[in-house]
């Protein structure tokens, strides 16, 4: 038991245990401790720009060979778009198999509006200028305003430029190339210690939300609940599992590798508070720096896998408990329009329910209004979103690696096996005694 308890994915389970017990036993104090969680998730965010920065710059000036970064690009995004549209008809075949909806018989009229103000005003963040605008707002004002605002992909874009011209300057450009590798190693140390963190703030965002909603909360429309986490399991378990396997590797293996992380992710449900990590564990199975570097930033918003089920099945949702017949038409545009939308929720405040209010908006059929009904379990949701989304983008990753041929396999098998071989130089250090971290499950 002590054993288990020095380690950081031990820490986590003791924490989200106690969380628990003191949100059903003192709720009152327990939504006191809410800004644990934020705060933990606040430093995570505060270096993640500089990080992605680090390791796209490095990763492409080090691969030399600016044609094979960008055939990664190229397959990196061609895989989401497709991964991504079998997530979108999967959650539109169930929803149509179970209908949830079915038989609720609500009156739209009936829902609160005040309660979707502010998220119908955030979708025109999304649909406002339509594909242009989305893309338009890849192009920081300022490489300043790009690290300030904290908007990944803006980073990104910044980081392949930065890094290409290094990579062009060859010789030249190794001094700066140098300092950047330098400076992504204080990077790391600095999430070595952050990470030390990741219990409390475990403690603070699941005990807030057991005090504020209560154990009981899920029975609240828990069919669609219940079904959206069997979507998500589905979808993880046989369709990605799947195209782990074709790549020749195990998706249960690959998710015990990331156990800590998708325990932090589960309580806090959000996917940012370990971007870090991921990458840094992706970068020890032996995949190429250049690699991870461009398919995680990019697919945290170009390939939101469970995202993606969560905004077909909401709508399906909103018209079958609002009578609202839809057509063939209807569910094409759905998939069509989500396509688009979903790739500017990371970073949107209250994103879910954005994109969906901007999804709803190009079929006036589907009354908008009842978001509403949705929003009450949105929190529950969010959390299969999250697991679904992280686990979604490192898979992505290690195919795409495979694909490339930039992993190494033989590393890779004796990690996600749980054989101990020797620490990269990012590792994190992850333990609580201060000891370099063999890369084993």
């Amino acid at each position: 038991m002590p054993k288990f308890l020095r380690s950081l994915f031990g820490q986590v389970v003791l924490a989200l245990i106690v969380g628990v017990i003191v949100g059903v036993f003192w709720p009152e104090f327990a939504t006191k401790l809410k800004p644990l969680g934020d705060g933990f998730i606040k430093l995570i965010k505060m270096i993640i720009a500089i990080l992605v920065f680090c390791v796209v710059v490095h990763g492409i000036a080090g691969a030399g060979d600016l044609k094979r970064v960008g055939r990664v690009g190229v397959k990196a995004l061609i895989y989401f778009e497709v991964v991504t549209t079998i997530a979108l008809a999967l959650g539109l075949l169930l929803a149509f198999v179970f209908q949830p909806g079915v038989g609720m018989n609500v009156d739209p009229k009936t829902l609160d509006a005040a309660a979707m103000s502010a998220y119908t005003e955030n979708a025109s963040k999304l649909t406002g200028g339509g594909t242009v605008e989305f893309l338009m707002h890849l192009i920081p004002n300022t490489v300043g305003s790009a690290f300030a605002n904290g908007d990944v992909l803006q980073v990104l874009l910044f980081a392949i430029l930065f890094g290409c011209a290094l990579a062009m300057l060859g010789e030249r450009g190794a001094p700066v190339t140098n300092f950047i590798e330098s400076l992504s190693h204080v990077v790391f140390k600095i999430m070595g210690i952050l990470i030390k963190l990741a219990p409390l703030g475990v403690l603070g965002a699941i005990s807030f939300t057991v005090g504020k909603y209560g154990v009981g909360s899920l029975k609240q429309l828990g069919m669609l609940v219940a079904l959206y986490y069997g979507a998500v399991l589905i979808f993880v378990v046989v369709i990605l599992g799947l195209i782990l396997r074709v790549a020749g590797f195990n998706i249960f293996k690959l998710m015990r590798y990331l156990r800590e992380e998708l325990m932090i992710v589960l309580a806090t449900t959000s996917s940012d508070s370990v971007l870090p990590q991921v990458m840094s564990k992706l970068k020890r199975m032996g995949i190429r720096d250049s690699t991870v570097g461009l398919v995680i930033p990019t697919g945290y918003s170009f390939n939101l896998d469970a995202f993606s089920i969560y905004i077909t099945l909401a709508a399906v949702f909103i018209a079958q408990a609002t009578n609202t017949h839809i057509t063939m038409s209807h569910l094409l545009t759905i998939l069509a329009v989500a396509l688009v939308t979903s790739k500017g929720a990371h970073g949107v405040p209250g994103s879910a329910i954005v994109v969906l209010a901007a999804t709803l908006q190009a079929i006036p059929e589907i009354p908008a209004i009842g978001l509403v009904m949705v929003l009450s379990v949105d929190w529950f949701m969010g959390i299969a979103r999250a697991l679904g989304n992280l686990t979604g983008n490192c898979v992505a990753t290690v195919v795409i690696a495979a694909w490339e041929g930039d992993i190494d396999r033989e590393r890779a098998h004796a990690v996600l096996d749980g054989r101990a071989v020797p620490a990269t130089e990012d590792d994190l250090d992850v333990t609580t005694q201060g000891t370099p971290v063999l890369a084993k499950a």
